[in-house]
């Protein structure tokens, strides 16, 4: 089974692609969908990160209360990249976990191909699994206008978020295959046929 990694800045458009594998009876994985399911609940995640973090961070239904975390550790100092990445080093644990036993499942379906749909793919090590990387990219300006429809955020916050993320290069120089979704509505069907057409699917 070919094992395709699926990455690139926030913004870029990912699940545009990752839907139009999907039409071509590919089976997608989305890991941010994965970490979201360890701390919705209460889960050894969870207490991972209510042992580094504080009992603040837990809500009230025993998963993590996702504000509170994120005041914890998105504080914008020296002290929050650290807290930042110690959360990262303990979600990806239990993230790559699902992605092992997700990609056993699609072996044993006899799936000829699966997609590890993961924005920190590089970052988490995911890419070691992959045979083959895919960057999605787009124009900055476009990246802004998602960003702001997406989550509801005003422009300063959304360019914020745009600055903290790595270069267009980080991704693409990484990479196997670069899709730039620039809106056009049929360039993501065509461009995961014609990246599956040129796979040695077994």
């Amino acid at each position: 089974m070919t094992v395709i990694g699926l990455t690139g800045p926030t913004g870029s458009g990912k699940g545009v692609l990752a839907e139009a594998f999907r039409k071509q009876g590919i089976p997608v994985l989305d890991t941010d969908a994965v970490y979201h399911e360890w701390i919705a609940h209460p889960s050894p995640c969870v207490d991972e990160l209510v042992d580094a973090f504080g009992e603040s961070v837990r809500g009230a239904d025993g998963g993590i209360d996702r504000p509170a975390l994120a005041a914890v550790v998105f504080c914008g100092t020296a002290a929050g990249e650290e807290r930042l990445a110690l959360l990262n080093s303990i979600t990806h644990r239990y993230v790559i976990k699902s992605i092992w036993v997700w990609l056993k499942e699609q072996e044993k379906d006899k799936k000829r191909c699966a997609v590890i749909d993961a924005p920190l793919l590089f970052e988490a090590g995911v890419d070691r699994i992959c045979d083959k990387v895919i960057a999605v990219i787009a124009p900055a300006e476009l990246r802004l206008a998602r960003i702001m429809m997406r989550d509801g955020i005003s422009e300063p916050r959304a360019r914020a978020r745009i600055q903290a993320q790595k270069s267009d290069d980080f991704y693409t120089t990484r990479a196997q295959f670069v899709f730039v979704n620039d809106g056009a509505p049929t360039a993501a069907n065509a461009f995961a046929l014609d990246v599956i057409n040129r796979l040695p699917l077994v």
